[in-house]
């Protein structure tokens, strides 16, 4: 057992020359048994990171652990659910099951996967082909928590989801993890839906991991603040956006607040769309990798 259940050391991809960077120069480390969201426009980077976690891309540059050593070698103790939830479209559901059970024989939970179908009231005999994306999403979801692996990456795990689906996946997601100890590392565009559900955050933007760390200090690292257009060059401001004599800002208080300014805690979605609005905004990493940005 370790620790950490990933770090990245300068962790660079590069798709030839025309398509250019997908990620550069990333550090980050994330301590086990954590919940992570990872957030990011579309084209951030979030499917190339997980990517190389689950072994299926190698880095053009720097380095990435898992699980306290490479991901090809950490394979068997780890679960991968890619976007696409690849899945043989002949086989029945009973059929993946079985196939999942005899593929990862020393692991292999019956009882959770086959809970997971059940919820669904998905039939058993029926083939994969005839599934619609939400159930094939529950059946590779009972693939991964059947696999019992000490990491679980998802990759927009839950897009094709009613709101009730989400809502039940993500509740057994996260009593497994709560349960088992499992770290899960999931990548989603439904931000607000994640801060109930995560305590750890990685803002991948362009390509670089703009935030890293517990969500709560990620959170309290910032104040939203409100209120007469005033100076402001004693913070580091995120976002501001003035409309008449009024000023909302998003800051990393440098000291004292003066005035009459009100200031509230931001949510994660405000702390999120705040960054990526703001691309110039110094990144901040409070993950005990590199020294926090000022």
């Amino acid at each position: 057992m370790t620790d950490t259940a990933m770090e990245a050391a300068g962790l660079g991809k590069r798709f030839g020359r025309r398509k250019g960077w997908a990620l550069r120069a990333c550090t980050f480390r994330l301590p086990a048994g954590r919940v992570c969201a990872v957030v990011g426009p579309n084209g951030a980077g979030k499917s190339t990171l997980l990517a190389h976690a689950a072994g299926l891309l190698r880095p053009t540059e720097g380095t990435l652990t898992v699980l306290g050593t490479s991901p090809a070698a950490a394979r068997e103790r780890m679960a991968y659910v890619a976007q696409d939830k690849p899945l043989h479209p002949q086989l029945t559901v009973e059929d993946t099951l079985r196939l999942g059970r005899e593929l990862n024989p020393r692991r292999w939970d019956a009882a959770v996967a086959e809970r997971v179908v059940a919820d669904g009231a998905l039939d058993p005999d029926v083939k994969i082909h005839a599934l619609s994306g939400g159930q094939r999403t529950r059946v590779a979801l009972a693939l991964a928590l059947g696999k019992r692996p000490e990491l679980l990456l998802l990759d927009e795990p839950m897009a094709d989801l009613d709101p009730l689906a989400r809502h039940e996946l993500m509740g057994t997601l996260m009593a497994d993890a709560a349960e088992n100890g499992t770290t899960v590392v999931m990548s989603s565009h439904v931000v607000a839906e994640l801060e109930g559900s995560c305590d750890h955050v990685l803002l991948v933007g362009a390509g670089q991991v703009r935030l890293a760390g517990p969500l709560d200090d990620l959170l309290a690292a910032h104040t939203l603040i409100t209120g007469p257009a005033a100076d402001l060059d004693d913070h580091t401001v995120i976002e501001s956006r003035t409309t008449g004599r009024q000023t909302t800002a998003l800051i990393r208080p440098g000291g004292r607040l003066t005035g009459t300014w009100r200031s509230t805690t931001p949510t994660l979605e405000e702390l999120v769309l705040a960054h990526l609005r703001s691309p110039e905004a110094p990144p901040l990493h409070l993950d005990d990798t590199v020294e926090a940005a000022v």
